[in-house]
């Protein structure tokens, strides 16, 4: 059983910043990418931001030069700083990863929660 906890949402006013943090614990024996994702009312989940194991990540043109991910794999955690918030960055966020419960078997991926974040003055 894996489970990925989310924390760090809240409310803040235009050009604020959070900090999200998602951290996986339970039957884990390697995670491969680690993702952020978010979904407002009325439209489809997209992807925020990506990174690998290795470090190399991809971010959604939107978010690009505003956002950072990064990981600490010793933690099983992955992060998201937000930046410069715009009211369009408003939307669930849930964490997302691939994960190995042992050697040898399959990726799978899970998810977590979803942490609100809602910018608005």
């Amino acid at each position: 059983q894996v489970q990925l906890v989310e924390s760090g949402g809240g409310l803040v006013q235009p050009g604020g910043s959070l900090r999200l943090s998602c951290a996986a614990s339970g039957s884990i024996f390697s995670i491969n990418n680690m993702g952020w994702y978010r979904q407002a009312p009325g439209k489809e989940r997209e992807l925020v931001a990506a990174i690998t194991r290795g470090g190399n990540t991809n971010y959604a043109d939107s978010v690009k030069g505003r956002f950072t991910i990064s990981r600490d794999n010793a933690k099983n955690t992955v992060y998201l700083q937000m930046n410069s918030l715009k009211p369009d960055d408003t939307a669930v966020y849930y964490c997302n990863a691939e994960v190995r419960t042992r050697s040898l078997m399959p990726l799978r991926d899970y998810w977590g929660q979803g942490t609100q974040v809602t910018v608005s003055s």
